[in-house]
């Protein structure tokens, strides 16, 4: 579905895209350092995930064994049709909520818009996208905020509610566990292409706009108690952050993980985010990439955007591409 006219591309008025946006692990580390193992002296409410190992959402303790379960996102457009941004942003908003274990319960859009620059119209299609994938994910959408802003950008603030029997978070990897992947990589260098050159990768646009729903009911039916949602940091930046909160070692098997089609050409044409750039840099201290080339570690830290599930577990459908081992020298090992 068409919601703009084609000389309208939304890519063109952002200075980057998606998850590649984000500011780059290492530096977001050093702004939030001093504000972990902190909270208020007479709290209302007992906080059991927060901000200490960088979990995909914030948890509190609610009566009856649940947990409410909060968490944000929001980006420049990924895509040039302002509708099917939309769908993306929701979706990938929505995944931290499944990321944790959780059901996305009530939503509220975050908006940004350059109000003399771009027609209402297309905002209007972009708020349109959200809704649909949030009503898919049976989340209400309970109105949200909107600026004037230079940048379009688009995502939502996401509260569900979890069992804390159940909850999935980063820090709870163990030794001997397998790592599984439920969607496949390679949307960042697709879109970088699609930026760059107008041309749309329709597996891309399918993978980043499906819910991580069915993987979450799957991996909490596994009894998976550790994972995250692979975005703008990449397999290797969320990988790397899973196995140092849980002490262990992440050792992946390149040859296992899945591309979507046309990604290995996109990096061989150059179309590689600085924010993928980024990740590598971040993460290549801390890990063991010596059996793979410099293009393949690139595409192991690409910048995804509503990309797949990692888990500790077998999760059925879902390629094993790896395993958790005690602590070594690395905390990450590409074999």
């Amino acid at each position: 579905m068409t919601s703009a006219p084609a000389t309208i591309r939304l890519t063109q008025y952002a200075h980057g895209g998606g998850c590649a946006c984000k500011i780059p692990p290492g530096e977001l580390e050093a702004v939030v350092a001093g504000l972990t193992h902190t909270g208020p002296v007479d709290p209302a409410a007992e906080l059991v995930v927060g901000l200490d190992d960088g979990d995909d959402a914030a948890v509190v303790r609610i009566a009856g064994g649940q947990g409410l379960v909060l968490t944000t996102d929001f980006f420049t457009p990924v895509v040039d049709d302002a509708y099917t941004f939309g769908r993306i942003a929701a979706a990938n908003a929505l995944s931290d909520v499944y990321a944790m274990g959780g059901t996305p319960v009530v939503a509220v859009n975050l908006l940004g818009w350059p109000r003399d620059v771009l027609p209402a119209e297309l905002a209007a299609e972009v708020l349109r996208g959200g809704l649909e994938v949030a009503h898919q994910a049976g989340c209400h959408v309970g109105g949200g905020h909107s600026i004037d802003d230079p940048e379009p950008k688009y995502g939502m603030a996401v509260t569900g509610v979890l069992d804390l029997d159940r909850v999935i978070r980063n820090d709870a990897a163990v030794a001997g566990a397998p790592l599984s992947l439920t969607k496949p990589l390679g949307v960042g260098v697709l879109n970088s292409r699609m930026k760059a050159t107008g041309e749309v990768s329709e597996e891309a646009v399918a993978s980043m706009a499906a819910l991580n729903r069915d993987a979450s009911l799957a991996a909490l039916a596994a009894g998976v108690r550790a994972g995250t949602d692979v975005t703008g940091f990449g397999l290797l930046g969320h990988l790397y952050k899973m196995a140092r909160a849980s002490g262990v070692t992440a050792v992946v098997d390149a040859a296992a993980v899945p591309y979507l089609a046309g990604a290995r050409q996109a990096l061989a044409d150059g179309f590689v985010s600085g924010g993928t750039r980024r990740n590598l840099d971040w993460v290549r201290p801390h890990a063991d990439l010596d059996a793979v080339d410099e293009g393949e570690a690139l595409l192991l830290a690409d910048a995804q955007t509503s990309g797949g599930l990692l888990l500790a577990g077998e999760v059925p459908g879902a390629p094993v591409i790896g395993e958790f081992v005690p602590r070594q020298d690395a905390v990450v090992v590409v074999r």
